[in-house]
């Protein structure tokens, strides 16, 4: 009798899938795609007519306002393609959508209402206070009745939409009549954002002291901290532009490790367990106050600042923790920085003056100008976007603070006027001619 043998024929090995929710036009798109692809079969997410998704890409179009729909879309594309191990969204909108997504389909997730509470700042700041995080003196206001009484409030107080990010909408006032005009000014910024909460602002007492920014990883509700970065310059509004971010920090270790102690205990106080978190805090001689915390990464191009272990990326360490696996995280040795190039005035961007200087300076590793000629620049409180950003590094943070500074000086954006009178402050003329306006860095 012939012996037949039986050969084991060894399927190939299936990657994981990954649903990626991106809104349009966000910098942390490409960098989430490459450190995803890596690891995992990517379809992303994006909605509406002007979108991510391409015909080179797998992708859906999904209403992300409407959570059964998106469900439906979603089961239909497991059908075919098989399961997902992980959701992840870039922004606080993508984030919440992307959560509720992982629980009604049996997937790890933060909560959906802690996510909802890590969105709204006039849940979060009710959850801290509850708990004893410190936060500032705040009132919510109800846009769409008529205002109470503004009398005998804390000033200066700041008052800031309760959904936006970005520092949109955020403007510090010093007395009544000036808080008046600001809820004008806000309630015409939220009227042209489908998807603000647009009938609720928070005014807050205004902290004074030095701001950072701490980007950490939670695991099985346990903080890591990834990075603390410094915010050299003081941010004392009226507006609240991001400028410079350097790490290493120079706060000393117990300093930093209250810092991370208070974070942590917020994001427990939310319900969050799993994920990126940033957190935004001001520190002075009444302790550590809690500006924001966001389960989200940090935002625009400030990720690449970032390192760990053996030279993974943000991005890189994000996904690896969303797909179940194990990451290192080791600090970098050396000092980093990026500056968010302020955008110096309403107009049209003619040009970018300056660069070749600019790129030279010892330390400088990369310029990146975002903003394109006939380009509308928009300045905050009613922008949404950084007109470029400079990043450095060297051998200590004084060092790369310098690198920056010196950078930022040798840039020259010369714009043309663009008439806007909703967004102009009352009393400020257009312009009847071409200006050139130097960004300098904020005072």
């Amino acid at each position: 009798m012939r012996r037949v043998r039986w050969r084991r024929v060894r399927e190939p090995l299936r990657r994981p899938r990954l649903l990626l929710i991106a809104p349009f036009g966000s910098y942390r798109t490409v960098p989430f795609l490459a450190a995803a692809g890596a690891r995992a079969d990517v379809v992303l997410v994006s909605e509406g007519a002007a979108n991510v998704v391409s015909s080179g890409l797998p992708g859906l179009r999904l209403p992300l306002h409407d959570l059964d729909a998106c469900e439906r879309a979603v089961r239909q594309e497991m059908d075919r393609g098989g399961p997902f191990q992980a959701i992840l969204g870039l922004d606080d909108w993508g984030t919440e959508v992307a959560g509720a997504l992982a629980t009604r389909l049996g997937l790890a997730a933060n909560p959906p209402q802690a996510l909802a509470i890590a969105r709204r700042k006039d849940r979060a700041r009710a959850v801290l206070q509850a708990v004893g995080v410190p936060v500032p003196w705040h009132r919510v206001l109800a846009l769409d009745d008529a205002l109470p009484a503004l009398t005998d409030l804390p000033y200066p107080l700041v008052l800031k939409p309760v959904a936006l990010a970005g520092s949109r909408g955020v403007m510090r006032v010093d007395d009544e009549p000036g808080l008046r005009a600001a809820i004008v000014r806000l309630r015409a910024i939220l009227g042209r954002d489908h998807r603000a909460v647009w009938n609720r602002a928070l005014i807050e007492r205004f902290v004074p002291g030095f701001e950072i920014a701490l980007e950490g990883l939670l695991v099985g509700g346990v903080l890591r901290t990834l990075a603390i970065f410094d915010k050299p310059e003081a941010l004392d509004g009226p507006f609240f532009e991001e400028t410079y971010y350097i790490t290493p920090s120079r706060l000393d270790a117990a300093t930093r490790e209250a810092v991370r102690d208070v974070v942590e205990r917020g994001a427990r106080a939310y319900g969050l367990r799993e994920g990126p978190i940033h957190a935004e805090c001001r520190l002075n001689a009444e302790g550590i106050w809690v500006i924001e915390i966001a389960a989200r990464t940090i935002g625009g191009l400030c990720g690449r600042l970032l390192r760990f272990g053996t030279g993974l990326s943000l991005e890189e360490l994000i996904v690896r923790h969303a797909l179940g696996e194990e990451v290192a995280v080791g600090a970098r040795a050396d000092a980093a920085g990026v500056l968010m190039i302020p955008i110096p005035g309403l107009g049209l961007l003619k040009r970018v003056e300056g660069l070749m200087a600019a790129d030279r300076v010892p330390g400088v590793v990369e310029i990146v100008i975002d903003a394109r000629e006939g380009q509308e620049l928009v300045p905050l409180p009613e922008g949404a976007s950084y007109l470029g950003f400079i990043f450095a590094e060297g051998p200590d943070p004084a060092t790369v603070y310098e690198a920056l500074k010196t950078a930022h000086g040798h840039l020259r954006f010369v714009l043309a006027p663009v008439w806007r009178p909703t967004l102009m402050p009352a009393g400020e003329a257009a312009a009847d001619a071409t200006m050139t306006a130097t960004a300098m860095p904020r005072a």
